[in-house]
């Protein structure tokens, strides 16, 4: 079921998916999914847990290979490995965060080949925070940390895999925040998986609602937004709970 929309977005793509269909070892987890990210936009992919999303970011990364349709990712249509698409010019987030515990804060950035002020340029909290290591950061500063190395790499197209897992609702709404000037900005395209539907509705686009491997409902975030207890019933409840609730 598709929303029908008037508006109008960049005409260019960063991220297309046609008919995919993508799983691990041959059994298809997601099917016949139909995705477009193009640049300025931020594009939000929610559902229940077990819905999906995860393994289409995975193969849209790179680290999966689909197993029927299309996939273009940065306007190449050929199979491209994670480390390949990130030199072409996309930041990949996971639900894991990826700091270096026992290395300061500075030495993360330093690591990732990023300059501590761009970075904080994004998130000016970092800036107190270069001499700490990062194992004493709280959650919410080891993910402004992972957000602003990825960023300041200044990609073309972001994938973020759940930015929200297990933080306030505050730290949740400053991440998106930075996620959507990013967008506006620097003209980048955005696919986020969240939880915090609500949240992510008013940063976001456009919305893609799966459900057991396919997308069931997608539409403007206004759209999606106007219908919300419809889609909680539909498709989000009960495995995910409440719709907030991650």
């Amino acid at each position: 079921m598709t929303i029908t929309s008037e508006k109008t977005v960049a005409s260019d793509v960063v991220l297309e998916c046609r008919g995919l269909s993508a799983g691990y070892a041959g059994v298809v987890v997601c099917r016949d999914l139909d995705i477009k990210v193009s640049a300025g936009e931020v594009v939000a992919l929610i559902g229940a847990n077990g819905a999906g999303k995860s393994t289409t970011m995975l193969t849209v990364a790179g680290e999966l290979a689909p197993i029927a349709g299309e996939l273009s990712v940065l306007g190449s249509a050929k199979r491209s490995s994670l480390s390949a698409l990130a030199r072409r010019g996309m930041s990949y987030v996971t639900e894991e965060r990826s700091v270096i515990m026992g290395l300061t804060t500075a030495e993360n950035l330093r690591l990732a080949g990023v300059a501590a002020d761009t970075a904080c340029e994004i998130f000016p909290e970092l800036r107190a925070l270069l001499k700490r290591p990062a194992g004493l950061l709280s959650g919410g500063e080891q993910q402004m940390l992972t957000l602003a190395r990825a960023l300041a790499r200044e990609p073309r197209l972001l994938l973020a895999d759940e930015l929200s897992l297990g933080l306030a609702p505050q730290i949740v709404q400053r991440l998106l925040a930075v996620v959507r000037e990013a967008a506006d900005r620097r003209n980048l395209g955005v696919l986020l998986v969240e939880q915090h539907v609500r949240q992510v509705l008013a940063v976001a686009d456009r919305v893609y609602v799966m459900r057991r491997g396919q997308v069931m409902l997608s539409g403007t975030a206004a759209e999606i937004g106007a219908d919300l207890d419809a889609v909680q019933r539909a498709y989000l409840a009960p495995a995910s709970g409440p719709i907030e609730g991650g």
